[in-house]
């Protein structure tokens, strides 16, 4: 029997919307949680973890914390806290230390909480998609209770729980607004992930030229950036890179030719900077797609411009919206490739050593 190709992924992109609903259900039940970690004013530092796609979401996470509490946050890979603990953070600190994995199960996660285990000014947490997981066994764990997926790489998990450590946030804030703002999100993601089904088909199909791929964002969105090009990586195994919007004019801009895709997630604090960043690469030759939440006259030189609505949401708000386009985008090009997305090459879904 021949192989069926993307049988696990392609739904498990489509099942976004009701994983996001699920984990704001989830989180009702476990405002203890919120209360005892997010909302705790003992803690110098909240330090969020992750390996691969688990440490691009604890960038997106540590933004959101800072900006949406006032808060110290970092983000770090987890293999910088339990080899490298002392250069990553500083000693003599109050550190809520914030591990996250989908499987629950990933080496690198569990020996950097299992590192710190009784050491004098650590607090360990974390969350998962998996309840009877290692680590929701070993530290108190938030449930993204659909984030779960048989496919290898992660797609409705990552939107998930960004949702999810989000909505915490602004629970832990006391903000009506930021959480009124998550619930349009929730209203919002349904089309969302259908509109990034068909706009990623049609780019992918009628631009078989498109060999290079770039993915930039700042702020919150320098998280997403890396990750969509990790998605894509994963899936397809063609060239693409990430960078921060305008680090990417201070050299690597020299790659950029026809048959180059950069792909802009577009903040509303910074768009004017980074509209003119885009209009440079399309210069260039670059085939330029912008994910922004409103289109307007001054995203029109754009090849594609995919919104996901909610102009007046906040940047961080609406990160969860920027990831079904970028998904898609990956599993279009693996089909492309004559590559199954659901089984990349080289890799599985729990990474351990």
């Amino acid at each position: 029997m021949a192989e069926q190709f993307g049988v696990l992924t392609y739904p498990e992109i489509g099942g976004q919307s009701e994983a996001l609903a699920a984990a704001w259900e989830q989180l009702e039940r476990q405002q203890d949680w919120v209360d005892n970690y997010f909302k705790s004013d003992k803690f110098d530092e909240v330090v969020f973890i992750g390996s691969g796609t688990s440490y691009y979401l604890a960038l997106t996470a540590a933004s959101t914390f800072r900006k949406w509490t006032g808060k110290s946050a970092s983000a770090h890979p987890s293999s910088e806290i339990y080899l490298f603990r002392e250069q990553a953070v500083a000693a003599k600190k109050e550190v809520l230390l914030v591990g996250i994995s989908r499987s629950g199960e990933s080496s690198e996660v569990i020996l950097a909480l299992d590192s710190v285990k009784g050491l004098a000014g650590w607090t360990t947490c974390g969350i998962t998609c998996h309840e009877e997981s290692t680590m929701a066994k070993n530290v108190p764990c938030l449930l993204s209770p659909l984030g779960n997926e048989k496919s290898t790489v992660m797609t409705k998990s990552f939107s998930s729980m960004t949702f999810m450590l989000q909505a915490a946030m602004a629970k832990a804030a006391g903000s009506e607004a930021h959480l009124s703002e998550l619930r349009e999100v929730m209203a919002l993601s349904k089309q969302t992930v259908e509109k990034g089904d068909a706009a990623a088909k049609a780019l992918i199909d009628g631009h078989p030229e498109l060999n290079k791929f770039i993915y930039l964002g700042m702020g919150a969105y320098n998280g997403l950036a890396h990750e969509a090009c990790l998605k894509l990586k994963e899936m397809s195994c063609v060239w693409t890179e990430s960078f921060g919007t305008m680090e990417f004019r201070h050299g690597p801009k020299s790659v950029v030719e026809p048959g180059t895709m950069v792909c802009l997630f577009l903040s509303e604090t910074a768009r004017a900077y980074e509209i003119k960043v885009a209009q440079e690469m399309k210069e260039y030759g670059a085939h330029v797609v912008l994910v922004t939440a409103e289109a307007g006259e001054d995203t029109a030189f754009a090849d594609l411009v995919f919104a996901t609505g909610g102009r007046q949401l906040s940047d961080e708000a609406r990160a969860a919206l920027n990831m079904p386009l970028v998904q898609y985008i990956g599993y279009y090009t693996a089909l492309r490739e004559g590559r199954n997305p659901d089984s990349p090459r080289n890799l599985t879904q729990v990474v351990k050593i």
